[in-house]
């Protein structure tokens, strides 16, 4: 006759499967309390693997016997190397996860782009402090368009350095457009490529017209 989950005994630790805890019910029946010792060690070697990659710690040794003490109804009279845990435990509720006090301002340009912002404001260097502006400028750019695929401003690009940096970065934006200082790297060599391919195009069609034209 099979035996249906439907009939069987409630699981009471559903990770270790009906036969740990068959197994678990059987130690409660060894009177000998060294023969019971030893099979309880046994049975942590076998619990461990139900999970083989975790790491070998005292924290994880400890939660494998004190696993083994719930599944058995904390009625398990052995000497291990832990102490019996409390019932209390199945009402503990786990620690709540503090917020991270790192609070990103604005969250298509991530964190990173803070870090960096506050690196800059440490440059004593004005060249080397508006190469960094310049850079941060860029990466904002990138970090916005993959984000909302679509394109920043450079006066918007500006205020949030501004903003970001608690008015401590400044550059002057005039030479930021007339040199295209903000636009990414690649963007810059897309436009630079297209106009070529532009220029070369009309120089291509004006080779043909004059050629139409002598004929």
């Amino acid at each position: 006759m099979h035996d249906y989950n439907t009939v069987q005994e409630h699981l009471i630790l559903k990770e270790y499967g009906r036969n740990v805890q068959k197994l678990v019910d059987h130690l409660l029946t060894i009177e000998d309390k060294e023969e019971r010792n030893k099979k309880a060690q046994t049975m942590v070697e076998l619990m461990k693997q139900i999970n083989p990659t975790a790491k070998e710690t005292t924290e994880t040794n400890q939660k494998i016997w004190d696993d083994m003490h719930i599944i058995s109804g904390f009625k398990l009279d052995i000497e291990g190397p832990f102490p019996t845990p409390d019932k209390a435990i199945l009402d503990k509720k786990p620690d709540r996860v503090p917020y991270s006090a790192n609070d990103i301002t604005f969250r298509h340009f991530g964190k990173n782009i803070e870090l960096l912002i506050d690196k800059a404001i440490t440059l004593e260097d004005a060249e080397e402090k508006e190469a960094a502006i310049i850079h941060i400028g860029k990466l904002m750019k990138t970090f916005f368009y993959s984000y909302n695929q679509d394109t920043m401003e450079d006066d918007v690009v500006y205020t949030n350095i501004r903003k970001l940096s608690k008015n401590q970065l400044d550059i002057d934006m005039e030479k930021v457009k007339a040199g295209n200082l903000f636009e990414p790297q690649k963007r810059e060599k897309r436009s630079n490529r297209r106009a070529h391919n532009n220029n070369n195009r009309r120089n291509n069609n004006n080779n043909n017209n004059n050629r139409r034209r002598r004929n």
